[in-house]
């Protein structure tokens, strides 16, 4: 069976073609520039071509599983994506189903996704995931089957932040001071500067201190979610994903050792790993969900 994975991002777009006896093949995109709100036409006309490219020459696709960012009903109509505001009310289910005709085509939620993906590389039977990017997703496995509502990334760990407003509208979210966007702007501030992504994976290193300073409170919020998800859920493991975790050295060790200072009599964070699939995770569980029989989950980032 030739299966095709899709994992929407907030600014890219990972594939993975894989069976018929071939090796995967993997692709990606970054969404056209928007030049001011995001252009849901431009980002289907460019999501389509790249899935043209990857079918030229392929077997039939049979089967697609698709991470997504953003809450979409059960009809498949995007309700909220704070990210990409312009996909509100887009039917992303009739669009897909119209793009794979004759596929079993699926769609969940990529921090779902993820969490069963880590879940299942670990073969830990309860663990939670979070996943940092552009935004910070969160999921959640539990006796070996995913929990759909895990919104990780926007439980409130600071009540009196007043600085800086989460993309949900909420002041103190977990993805308010550890998205990637979030970590930028604070070393930009830091510095008096303007400061690229591979500017921070170099200054971290070095101990720049606008660097560390502008990382130190995401690490924190990220700590106490995971602090938050121990006490609720006593996982196995909390694994630390996503783009923006896999590409910054010590960035997982950092968050484990500020949960580890949230222990307590007769409780023990969780242990902190990063994701064994890089900032794959999402993508894999999209995989994993292109096999299998399920109902579509609805969420929002």
């Amino acid at each position: 069976m030739t299966r095709l994975a899709i994992d929407v991002g907030g600014t890219k777009v990972a594939f993975r073609l894989a069976g018929a006896g071939r090796p995967p093949r993997d692709a990606a995109l970054r969404w056209p520039p928007a030049g001011g709100a995001p252009n849901p036409a431009a980002d289907w006309a460019a999501l389509a071509a790249e899935v043209a490219r990857l079918r030229a020459g392929a077997a039939p696709i049979e089967a697609v599983g698709v991470a997504l960012p953003a809450a979409v009903d059960a009809a498949g109509r995007v309700t909220a994506w704070p990210g990409r505001p312009g996909w509100v009310g887009l039917d992303v289910g009739a669009r897909l189903r119209a793009l794979f005709p004759g596929a079993a085509v699926r769609w969940a939620d990529d921090g779902d996704l993820a969490a069963l993906a880590e879940a299942g590389r670990l073969r830990a039977r309860n663990a939670v995931y979070l996943g940092v990017g552009t935004g910070v997703g969160g999921g959640a496995v539990l006796d070996g089957r995913p929990v759909p509502g895990c919104e990780a990334g926007h439980l409130v760990v600071d009540r009196s932040a007043r600085s800086q407003r989460c993309d949900c509208g909420r002041f103190g979210c977990v993805q308010a001071a550890a998205s990637g966007p979030a970590i930028l702007r604070r070393a930009a501030h830091l510095r008096g500067a303007a400061v690229s992504f591979a500017d921070l994976q170099d200054g971290l290193p070095a101990g720049e201190p606008w660097a560390v300073g502008a990382l130190e409170p995401a690490w924190d919020a990220l700590a106490a979610a995971v602090t938050c998800l121990g006490e609720l859920l006593h996982p196995d493991v909390a694994v630390i994903g996503g783009g923006v975790a896999a590409a910054l050295p010590g960035f997982t060790a950092a968050i484990a050792e500020r949960a580890a200072g949230y222990a307590r009599p007769g409780y023990t964070p969780p242990p902190v790993r990063p994701a064994e699939l890089g900032a794959l995770s999402s993508l894999h569980g999209a995989l994993l969900l292109a096999e299998q029989e399920g109902t579509n989950h609805d969420r929002t980032r």
